[in-house]
């Protein structure tokens, strides 16, 4: 029997680097998931929603930790794009869920949650399956959080879901150094996919 294969292109920390998010949507993919950190100290918004307007239907966007879920969600509203915050959908048979926000940082960012705020939000996922999770932050103590040997500075919470509730896929963020990191945690297959996106095939 055939299954169509869903392709997802998700990407993330793009910070104003608009050449990179043009790039981005030359890509053919059935979704593109901007998984936060667009713009930084949220300026650059209307110019991030401008270029993602060009495949607005399939865009659905997370705040990252340098814009709020509202300044989000308005960029969304103008532009034709999904406010994805907190949600989920289903393409094929697949769970498709995310969470943006990042765990308390040193710099108070306009979107950070505290780790109980974070596991709150994310157990309205918990019995989602099949599941591709996406969020802006990641898990604590791993590969996708290593600022440098030794440093970690990703979010216990988004950790503690992924080890209970095993996802299929987990792709995040947030942490510039670890783009490219690919790990498994148990059976989840985990990736921060940064500026440079990553396309997620779904059989």
């Amino acid at each position: 029997m055939y299954t169509q294969v869903l392709k997802l292109l998700v990407f993330s920390d793009i910070h104003t680097d608009w050449k990179a998010l043009e790039a981005l949507l030359d890509i053919e993919a059935d979704y593109y998931i901007a998984a936060g950190d667009q713009a930084t100290w949220s300026k650059g918004l209307d110019r991030c929603g401008s270029i993602l307007k060009a495949r607005a239907d399939k865009v659905y966007v997370l705040p990252g930790n340098h814009e709020s879920a509202d300044q989000a969600a308005g960029m969304c509203a103008r532009y034709g794009l999904h406010d994805f915050h907190g949600r989920h959908f289903q393409a094929g048979k697949w769970c498709v869920a995310g969470l943006g926000y990042s765990n308390p940082t040193p710099f108070n960012t306009p979107g950070e949650y505290s780790e109980i705020q974070l596991a709150e939000r994310l157990q309205r996922f918990a019995d989602l399956k099949p599941l591709a999770l996406i969020c802006h932050a990641p898990p604590f103590g791993t590969a996708l959080d290593e600022i440098r040997p030794g440093l970690h500075a990703g979010s216990t919470a988004v950790r503690d879901f992924i080890v209970a509730h095993q996802p299929e896929y987990f792709l995040c963020g947030h942490i510039h150094e670890a783009e490219g990191a690919e790990i498994t945690m148990g059976r989840t297959r985990a990736r921060n996919v940064g500026k440079a996106g990553y396309l997620l095939e779904l059989g």
